[in-house]
């Protein structure tokens, strides 16, 4: 039985100290900048999957200056490292600071994003045909549906 996690966020994306960032830009060959933790800092806090566009909105009050595309280049530099985790959805994208084994429920009304874990499909070998296919390098499962919120307020809540 899957096991539904409102906020698996919290114990599983503990927020990195500056020296630690510090260090893995260093060993990548980059320079951490304020905005750059910022943009990590905003990813790590959030208790949503948020967008590059989410993100921007939260920071361009602090930091004016700030553009969308910094906060793009940075949330792929932040993937690339390994800090984050980048989802395709649909057609959109949303980032996830949670780098635990856990998959998603998707909303297809509200495109709302819920963690949660299932130990069973976790257990559940590759099967070897996709050896074939390519290196499998992750795995998650997507289950796509309507959440009761939305059902709610069609008034069809199960």
């Amino acid at each position: 039985m899957a096991k539904k996690t409102k906020k698996s966020h919290d114990a599983n994306s503990a927020r990195l100290s500056v020296d630690e960032l510090r260090r893995i830009f260093e060993n990548a060959g980059l320079r951490l900048t304020h905005q750059r933790i910022m943009v990590y800092n905003a990813v790590v806090d959030s208790k949503e999957h948020p967008s590059a566009e989410t993100i921007y909105e939260q920071l361009k009050k602090d930091i004016p200056t700030i553009s969308l595309d910094t906060v793009y280049r940075t949330l792929s530099t932040l993937d690339r490292l390994g800090l984050i985790k980048r989802l395709q959805l649909f057609d959109y994208i949303r980032f996830e600071p949670d780098l635990s084994r856990h998959h998603h429920f998707i909303c297809k009304k509200c495109k709302k994003i819920i963690d949660f874990h299932w130990p069973e499909i976790d257990g559940v070998s590759i099967p070897e045909t996709l050896k074939s296919v390519g290196e499998v390098q992750d795995q998650m499962v997507e289950v796509r549906g309507i959440c009761k919120e939305c059902l709610a307020q069609e008034g069809g809540e199960k």
